[in-house]
């Protein structure tokens, strides 16, 4: 049911605000121009793909919304190329989840709900993308935030407008959904089951034509299935390192800045004294001068603070200003007036009356001017190179931007530059097992973003290290020539006649089962030597720790008792020839623990049946509508495939 909710609860302009159950969430802005990433030649923006009602879906809104789940899909996998993605079926995704979110805003309109300003606003100081330091809303964060990512005010207030309808009127359908007694014990019965029959396998290899396509069968191969054979976008990336020392020689520190710089911090040579103190907090002026009685009169000020329930605190090493600071000037006055070993106060302070005894006084004679010097002089070249660096790194980025390459920049540094491999998006060095180096880790994600021979300067060690770098050579993702690859595209033309053969073959298997045949005969009564069906007993408790389960094992367990089905697991390149001869259940009564929690878990699968059945339901009302060849010339202008 969470996926499902996540499905159509996506958000078409891909601010990633998801709104689930009682909740608006916000996840986070997926990157790039959102309002102006569509190249839409021969379909124009405003052409709809899909229509709900009064409402429209141009070919604008899913052109970008399939955009930016790209690129929120690349957080996980960077790899993942616009082709891929929509191979897999994300464009379809997206799509349904506009279509579903699109319905459910209609509908909930018709019905007299509303999303008004407040409630919008409600939404918007809860984002966290929104608000600023202090964790509340921010205006300039949030206009800030807005600029980044090429998002309008109004664009964000609509679509979080569009989440609050949906959650008005689907959430509520799910709500108490509970499932029968009688099915849960069913199902329950299900887990502990135990199923047996026997499995035969029909490989690729078997059946696979021993001769190599002709040229057309290939070609046609190939072009049919082009996403097989896409490449990543690799990059070639020039880097060189520099530090302090690139900023070479500077004037030397003069008397009259070491003079200036130890008048300035006057206060840092001048003679001090620091004291130590046990400290000991009253209520009243009349409980701190029993105490001091006490003291005088013989006891310990720690004896007398526990007597009355309290405990004594030691400062360390204080001076005047940092005790004023913690306590009061009245105090700090006492304090520094008393002798060492004495007790000072009472003296009023921020937190009652204070009583102080002197534990340690130490005495600091100071610096002159020359004896300072050869601090301060290493202090202010510091503080030279260092500014020195800064200025150097700044006027570096305003001469990139103004157009110096990187090797005019090395140069002046007197660095040198290292070229990389071609590297994936993922760090990895193409074609091997090998990684970019360690300090292209930081930069590697802003690489694949810049465009080609415009460097960038970078800090790897905040004010000692950094790094100048460009991309020298891009290769666009794109599917690998034949003419590089026909070695493999033959191997997999190959697996695919010989998986359809396998498949072919399987049916006939079937059918001579079905007709009376055990499994092992109608085996062998192929003319390729398959090997003898193996025999399964299997229980769902063995599949529980699997995590991934084999599809025949999944035809195993949902076929019916005495049948024989056959199903292709492509990834082992077989056809599996499954029998399910017998299946043995535990008995269970209504109130047993399992069946309860099965009871429980099961009524989440009811409620998002009732979502499922409900969002059809309105789209069926509202006469939901796809342009199929709107849809289909995005698809193409997508994939970058043009008719010639």
């Amino acid at each position: 049911m969470i996926q499902f909710i996540r499905k159509f609860f996506q958000s078409k302009i891909g601010v990633g605000l998801t709104l689930a159950f009682l909740a608006v969430i916000a996840v986070a802005f997926a990157a790039g121009d959102v309002l102006n990433n569509s190249v839409l030649s021969g379909l124009t923006g405003s052409d709809k793909v899909a229509e709900v009602g009064d409402r429209d879906i141009t070919a604008a809104d899913l052109d970008t919304a399939v955009r930016n789940a790209h690129r929120q899909a690349q957080t996980q996998n960077p790899t993942l190329t616009l082709e891929a993605f929509i191979a897999q079926g994300g464009m379809d995704d997206v799509l349904e989840s506009m279509l579903n979110r699109a319905a459910l805003a209609e509908f909930a309109h018709s019905l007299g709900l509303r999303s008004g300003d407040r409630l919008v606003d409600s939404e918007i100081v809860n984002i966290p993308a929104f608000q600023g330091v202090d964790g509340s809303f921010s205006a300039d964060a949030f206009r800030a935030a807005l600029r980044q990512q090429g998002l309008t005010e109004s664009a964000v207030r609509d679509d979080i407008a569009l989440g609050l309808y949906v959650q008005q009127t689907a959430l509520p359908v799910s709500y108490g959904a509970t499932l029968p007694v009688s099915f849960a014990r069913r199902y329950a019965q299900l887990l502990g089951e135990t199923r047996h029959g026997s499995a035969a396998v029909l490989t690729a290899d078997d059946f696979a034509p021993q001769g190599d396509p002709t040229d057309a069968e290939l070609q046609g191969f190939y072009q049919a299935n082009s996403a097989r054979y896409i490449r990543p976008e690799r990059r070639v990336i020039r880097y060189a390192a520099f530090g302090i020392d690139a900023v070479g020689d500077l004037p030397p520190v003069t008397a009259e800045q070491i003079a200036a710089r130890y008048e300035r911090d006057a206060t840092q040579y001048a003679a001090s004294e620091t004291r130590t103190f046990t400290q000991l907090v009253l209520p009243t002026q009349a409980a701190a001068q029993a105490v001091v009685n006490e003291v005088n009169g013989g006891m310990t000020l720690e004896a007398s603070a526990r007597a009355k329930g309290l405990e004594t605190v030691t400062l360390t090493s204080l001076d005047r200003a940092a005790l004023t600071t913690q306590t009061s000037a009245a105090v700090a006055t006492a304090g520094f007036a008393a002798q060492r070993g004495a007790l000072a106060g009472p003296a009023r302070g921020n937190l009652g009356w204070y009583v102080l005894r002197v534990d340690g006084v130490t005495e600091n004679s100071g610096q002159t001017l020359a004896q300072a010097t050869p601090t301060i002089r290493t202090q202010l070249e510091g503080e030279a190179r260092q500014t020195a660096l800064e200025d150097l790194t700044e006027r570096l980025e305003d001469e990139f931007r103004d157009g110096r390459t990187l090797s005019e920049a090395a140069s002046e540094l007197g660095v040198g530059i290292i070229t990389t491999p071609e590297l994936t998006a993922t760090g990895q060095v193409y074609g091997t097992t090998q990684t970019a180096p360690p300090e292209m880790a930081r930069l590697l994600s802003f690489a694949f973003q810049m465009e080609e021979g415009a460097p960038e300067l970078t800090e790897i060690v905040p004010g000692q290290q950094f790094l100048i770098f460009d991309v020298s050579d891009v290769t666009p993702s794109a599917a690998a020539p034949l003419a590089e690859i026909t070695d493999t595209v033959t191997a997999d033309w190959r697996k695919e006649q010989g998986l359809a053969a396998a498949g072919a073959a399987a049916a006939r298997i079937i059918e001579r089962v079905e007709g009376g045949a055990t499994l092992a005969a109608a085996v062998a009564a192929e003319e390729v030597n398959i090997p003898t069906p193996l025999a399964l007993n299997i229980s769902r408790a063995e599949l529980r720790n699997q995590q991934r389960l084999p599809r025949p094992t999944v035809l195993f367990f949902s076929m019916a008792e005495g049948s024989v089905k056959r199903v292709e697991e492509e990834e082992a390149g077989a056809w599996f020839v499954v029998q399910l001869n017998d299946i043995e259940t535990p008995d269970l009564a209504d109130n047993n623990p399992q069946v309860q929690a099965v009871r429980t878990q099961l009524g989440q699968a009811v409620g998002e049946e009732y979502v499922d059945q409900f969002v059809a339901a309105v789209q069926d009302h509202l006469d939901a509508r796809t342009n199929d060849e709107a849809v289909a010339a995005l698809r193409t202008q997508l994939l970058g495939i043009t008719n010639n």
